[in-house]
């Protein structure tokens, strides 16, 4: 049996003077689900993105976050029910780390005690002890980390993720990807997550939506797409990883004779 649709995005356009960021989409998603949402930059996956937490409304068309229009909910309310990670962190620099986990929750009129804040730290691998910690002593998987804390804090239903890994590391970065699937799968989340890395998206993805221009182009799951499916621009996309693959198995044949 099919999953209940937690989040609807209905004929969703948004239009910004005399460009068109989104142009029309309309696709459902399942509760329980991670989808990575995929397409070059200014395809509009990132405008689409925060339309669900009201960060950008749209100019037609309607975001249904739990059978509600989300632009008649309440918008603490919205956002505890809804974590946000993005690229920047944007971590308050003057707020111990703590602090920056609890502050969704504090702005709805709720104070999260320390051994709620120790344990999403150990949620994301961080030593309880940082909670003291300013976010400038942090590293940069660190912060992220915190980020990710921060957006767990309130319990969410649904996680959005905008491009979260992109300023990290290759190692940090595959790490910090494992871990938010295990969360996902751990605390029975639903997870929208954007990037622009196709070999990132077919790895933790269950479903991969590729936007091209403002519009839907193609709704695959990761195997589909690795057997040919989504149509010309989902598989320039896959392209990339799929020659990057071959051309590291080449070079392992050669024995490692490249120096």
């Amino acid at each position: 049996m099919t999953a209940a649709p937690i989040l609807q995005f209905d004929r969703v356009i948004c239009r910004f003077g005399a460009i068109t960021a989104v142009g029309g989409v309309t696709c459902d998603i399942a509760a329980g689900s991670f989808v990575a949402l995929v397409g070059a930059s200014g395809s509009g996956k990132s405008t689409l993105l925060k339309t669900v937490n009201t960060l950008v409304a749209p100019s037609e068309g309607r975001v249904l976050f739990g059978g509600e229009d989300v632009s008649a909910l309440n918008p603490a309310r919205l956002r505890r029910r809804v974590g946000y990670v993005f690229q920047g962190v944007g971590l308050f620099p003057h707020f111990p780390v703590g602090e920056n986990i609890a502050i969704g929750p504090r702005l709805a009129g709720e104070k999260l005690p320390p051994e709620r804040i120790a344990q999403l730290l150990a949620l994301v691998e961080l030593e309880p002890a940082m909670a003291s910690r300013m976010p400038d002593e942090l590293s940069g998987g660190q912060r992220q980390r915190v980020g990710v804390a921060r957006a767990l804090a309130g319990g969410p239903e649904l996680l959005l993720m905008d491009e979260p890994f992109g300023a990290l590391d290759p190692v940090t970065r595959d790490a910090l990807g494992a871990k938010v699937r295990e969360l996902h799968e751990r605390l029975d989340l639903t997870t929208v997550m954007v990037t622009h890395d196709m070999a990132e998206a077919l790895l933790l993805a269950d479903r991969v939506l590729v936007m091209d221009g403002g519009r839907l182009v193609a709704d695959e799951t990761p195997r589909a797409l690795l057997a040919g499916a989504g149509g010309a621009i989902a598989q320039g996309l896959v392209a990339v990883p799929r020659e990057q693959a071959e051309r590291l198995a080449a070079l392992e044949g050669l024995g490692g004779s490249r120096t």
